[in-house]
């Protein structure tokens, strides 16, 4: 049955009727709702249920992933844990062309079913992953570096909401016109015209989610479930480093997709060889059609500009910023700052990095803070929550890749140094690569080095010659650079309402005085904007009506009633 005709109910769009009626009232409420209970406890999940996830992930180290994909006889191994750990899984090779052929194939059946269909069917995997929660969490963790509970709550619950949440903004786009519509104008003394028009959503074609290392299903499952609920067979090309969390989606995904009468080639893996370059082949392909990217952005620049053909959605990097004016909670600042940029060694795209204070200090409920003062209060904050190694790792985790150790070496070379960074030795995995963060204290005038990411566990404390002017750098280094986040601690009103027109002007959202539990670097589904698509750290903003509204077309037809 073609999409836009009156569609048949499906089994699985019934079952799951309740939980996308409540997605799409939370899009439009923007309150707190979340589908998937983020606390890892056995009162929720089940007694069992960790050890066997657990178990489940073990499974599959060293071994060949099963995955019923047709491919080219070879297999790729890439992964090397930051904690670790081996993992050594082999993953079935498909090279560009058999990737596209296969998934151009299944596109009709799939467009034919219709939004509900599909709907249903995206559901009742985003179901099937979250009985496997625990499985994909270990996967997560070990492949990203992220402490447990942090992937669990990441990489698992949160994920599964930011791609319920996608569903739900494509279903609210593909169901805004009718599937049908009589039409009939008056014509004189003769009878009218008349007629029956019928609507089509008709999607783009293939679509590609390149994964990151850092949060391989956060940052993909939005693309990934927008594209195919909006009728795109997707290939996911996870990064080398953080393919298995990805390969455990594809491989439910898949199961799902064939018992609901579907060709699984709807989801493929794509696992790249080493110097093989495969994203960008696929991303060039003539018939790759939408693409999504998280990444650096030297790579999300090249695809912006190159790949043509499709629609592009990159999340990128940018100069994450907190305009320090005064306080009524010092204490309370630092240890939400030294948090913020304690979890996960700072590497999440909305870390912040640089903190600016005026160099002749600010206005606290503790009295008058020096400049120094206040760097050293939030640098401290971050030596207590790292001090003891045994708690300290299941906040840092550990560290991702050789670049982040590099600029951790580079940083030493500028600036003074507030805390330095240290090793640490994790107690569970002694192979682990943990590092604590650094603060370094810099002046307004060194643009050079503080006007570009330093992505890792490394923050600035710039010193600026007034609030107004920490305004004018947010405005001028996020403009040219770009920002995922900005904050600003003030008890002054003006000063908040001017730092709210600064990151209006920037396009950057804007967190004022947060001092408990609510953090500048994390973001909630159905509620946070998370980008905005309004400067250059990202050109599009999970999830809004722009991000899923291209990934289709409505094509009509019509005949005389």
């Amino acid at each position: 049955m073609m999409a836009g005709m009156t569609e048949t109910p499906h089994p699985l769009y019934d079952r799951h009727a309740e939980t996308l009626d409540r997605a799409l009232t939370a899009i439009t409420e923007r309150g707190y709702w979340s589908a998937y209970p983020e606390s890892p406890s056995p009162r929720v999940y089940g007694e069992t249920a960790a050890a066997d996830g657990k178990a489940a992930f073990e499974a599959y180290l060293g071994g060949d992933f099963p995955l019923d994909q047709a491919g080219d006889g070879t297999t790729v191994t890439t992964e090397a844990s930051p904690f670790g750990v081996p993992l050594d899984v082999r993953y079935p090779h498909a090279g560009a062309d058999q990737l596209v052929d296969a998934a151009t194939a299944a596109l009709p059946a799939w467009r034919d079913a219709g939004p509900k269909a599909r709907a249903g069917v995206c559901l009742e995997i985003l179901d099937r992953l979250h009985r496997n929660i625990f499985e994909l969490a270990n996967a997560v963790q070990f492949t990203s570096g992220q402490a447990f509970v942090m992937a669990f709550q990441a990489g698992g619950a949160h994920a599964l909401d930011r791609a319920l949440e996608a569903v739900a903004y494509a279903y609210a786009e593909m169901s805004r016109h009718p599937g049908t519509a009589g039409w009939e104008k008056a014509a004189g003394k003769g009878d009218p015209l008349r007629m029956t028009k019928t609507f089509h959503v008709v999607p783009r074609g293939v679509a590609l989610v390149i994964g990151c290392n850092t949060f391989p299903t956060w940052n993909s499952y939005p693309g990934l479930f927008a594209s195919l609920v909006t009728g795109n067979p997707v290939v996911v090309k996870p990064h080398p480093r953080a393919v298995l969390p990805l390969a455990i989606t594809v491989r439910y995904a898949r199961q799902v997709l064939a018992e609901a009468g579907f060709d699984p080639n709807l989801v493929q893996l794509a696992p790249e060889a080493a110097g093989e370059k495969l994203a960008s082949t696929l991303a060039l392909h003539p018939a790759v059609r939408i693409v999504d990217f998280t990444g650096s952005t030297e790579y999300g620049d090249w695809l912006e500009s190159n790949a043509r053909q499709a629609a592009v959605y990159t999340e990128k990097a940018g100069l994450n910023t907190v305009v320090i004016d005064s306080t009524d909670d010092f204490a309370g600042l630092c240890r939400n700052l030294g948090f913020t940029l304690t979890l996960y060694s700072g590497q999440m795209c909305t870390t912040s990095q640089n903190l600016l204070i005026p160099r002749d200090g600010i206005e606290t409920d503790q009295g008058h803070k020096t400049f120094d003062e206040v760097a050293a209060g939030i640098a401290g904050a971050v030596a207590k929550l790292t001090a003891d190694p045994a708690r300290g790792v299941e906040l840092t985790g550990a560290i991702v890749n050789d670049g982040v150790l590099e600029r951790l070496d580079e940083v030493t070379k500028v600036g003074e140094p507030v805390l330095e960074s240290r090793t640490v030795e994790h107690p569970s995995f002694p192979g682990a690569v943990v590092r604590t963060p650094t603060v370094v204290k810099l002046d307004a005038g060194d643009t050079a080095t503080y006007a570009r990411e330093w992505f890792g566990p490394i923050s600035f404390a710039i010193a600026t010659d007034s609030t107004a002017h920490s305004l004018r750098v947010l405005r001028e280094t996020v403009g040219e650079k770009g920002a995922l986040t900005a904050a600003v601690y003030s008890t002054d009103e003006a000063v908040l309402d001017a730092a709210e027109a600064a990151a209006v002007d920037a396009g950057v959202h804007l967190s004022c005085n947060l001092t408990g539990g609510v953090f500048v670097n994390q973001s909630a589904a159905f509620s946070d904007f998370h980008g905005s698509g309004a400067n250059p750290a990202a050109n599009s903003a999970l999830t809004d009506g722009a991000y899923v509204a291209n990934r289709f077309r409505i094509v009509q037809s019509r005949r005389h009633a």
